[in-house]
């Protein structure tokens, strides 16, 4: 049956694609801005058996977004919702179709191990800012198993100080409740090997994205003040709204 659910999901996000593909690349066309990008990642985080609950109020004008970072259906549920262009390392731009499917929505791809890069990346971010589009990050660098926080990596935050718009900061905790620990995707776990487990899971997954008081970056000193009163908001909705994690299956 896991074989069965990998084939009907899949066949539904090849029927997402080529339901949003056409009219996106009109409006590309047509140099209009393309709505089809958010429509595609809500389709596709259904289509992966994927539900979203919203808790909390999502910021209504120009926003950054920091949040906590588990599995990569926090890229479809959280683009989904907000519409938010990512900040990602370079290495998925290379990734064939994700790579073109991500250029799409305007991601920013960053080489967070590149020295003398950072200036440059500073400036495409400034640029992403200037545009009304969202710009979600995870500062965390890479994904844990959602039981708490890593070290939040506060280079890029730089450009918020002063942010080249007038932009709010609003936390949001990725919150996947019991199945957190089941769908976590750790640093040496394939990705193919990942994604097969998702899209095999029995049944349908609930995340919620609990969107956290916005803050405006102005009242920050510098970057790291801005990752710590992120990274602690989220922390502590990581603490009251943490359920035991259900254990992890076998892999099918």
């Amino acid at each position: 049956m896991a074989l069965v659910r990998r084939m009907v999901r899949i066949a539904a996000l090849v029927v997402s694609l080529f339901v949003c593909l056409v009219p996106h690349l009109l409006w590309k066309l047509a140099r209009r801005r393309s709505p089809w990008p958010r429509r595609f990642l809500a389709m596709a985080t259904w289509s992966v058996g994927v539900r979203v609950e919203i808790a909390g109020q999502p910021h209504d004008g120009d926003m950054f977004l920091l949040a906590n970072h588990v599995s990569w259906i926090d890229i479809l549920a959280l683009g989904g919702t907000t519409g938010a262009a990512f900040v990602a390392h370079d290495g998925i731009a290379r990734w064939p179709v994700i790579g073109w499917l991500a250029a799409q929505n305007n991601t920013l791809f960053v080489a967070r191990e590149r020295r003398g890069a950072l200036s440059h990346q500073l400036d495409a971010l400034r640029d992403a800012i200037q545009g009304h589009q969202p710009v979600a990050l995870f500062p965390e660098g890479t994904t844990s198993d959602g039981s708490g926080l890593l070290p939040f990596k506060p280079s890029l935050l730089a450009v918020l100080l002063p942010p080249p718009r007038s932009v709010l900061i609003q936390p949001v905790h990725i919150d996947y409740g019991g199945a957190t620990g089941e769908i976590a995707w750790h640093g040496d776990e394939p990705a193919g090997t990942n994604a097969m487990q998702m899209l095999g899971r029995k049944g349908s997954l609930l995340v919620t994205l609990r969107f956290l008081p916005p803050f405006d970056p102005a009242t920050c000193a510098d970057r790291k003040v801005i990752a710590a009163t992120a990274r602690e908001a989220i922390a502590t909705s990581i603490a009251l709204h943490q359920r035991p994690f259900a254990s992890v299956p076998p892999s099918i």
